[in-house]
Formats: structure tokens, C-alpha cells, sequence
């Protein structure tokens, strides 16, 4: 998808919040938000998804909802009862950086 600067800046602190508080690779983490959004119409920001902050969106994509919620607002909040989505195939056009170091 086509992004302006604002959102691509968006979408690049939706992967951190992904690396940083669940520990995935960086590879991983732009495949999940690639693999939800490649179809998304996205504006120039602030599209109307900057509603919400970074770690809202990143918490949809690496857990599976329940009733329509996600564990989000308690960074110290309990984990162990919510299922972690899967990843994306690692062969798949979705993992568009590489988890090799140097690279």
C-alpha cells in the first residue's frame, strides 16, 4: 500500500510496539502488519486510524480477540489467558525484511 511519511512513521511504531513488548523479530512484525493491511485504504496522515495509539493496533495484530477486545491498556496486565495470533507464513510475500543480522 501507498503511504505517506506521517503514516508510514504509524505503521513503523506499530511494528516497534510489536518487537519490543512481545519479542518478536523485526521480519515477523512488518509481516504481521503487512499481511493485515495490504488491501487497507489508508489516508495521509492522520487517517483516522491514529485515533488510537500505536501499541492499541499492535496489540490487535499479535492477539486474537475475545468478544471484539484485546488485552490492551495494562502494560503489567496478566497475558497468559489471551492466544497469540499466528504469524504469517515465512515464505510468503508478507515478510518483506529480513531477520538476518546486517541486514
Amino acid at each position: 500500500m501507498e503511504l505517506d511519511e506521517g503514516m508510514l512513521e504509524f505503521f513503523r511504531d506499530i511494528a516497534e510496539v510489536l518487537v519490543t513488548r512481545f519479542g518478536i523479530s523485526p521480519g515477523e512484525a512488518v509481516a504481521r502488519v503487512n499481511a493485515v493491511y495490504e488491501d487497507a485504504e489508508i489516508e495521509p496522515y492522520p487517517d483516522l486510524m491514529c485515533h488510537e495509539f500505536p501499541e492499541f493496533w499492535a496489540y490487535r495484530l499479535y492477539f486474537e480477540l475475545q468478544e471484539w477486545r484485546t488485552p490492551y491498556g495494562d502494560p503489567e496486565g496478566d497475558l497468559s489467558g489471551w492466544n497469540v495470533r499466528p504469524a504469517p507464513p515465512r515464505d510468503s510475500r508478507f515478510w518483506t525484511i529480513s531477520d538476518a543480522p546486517g541486514t
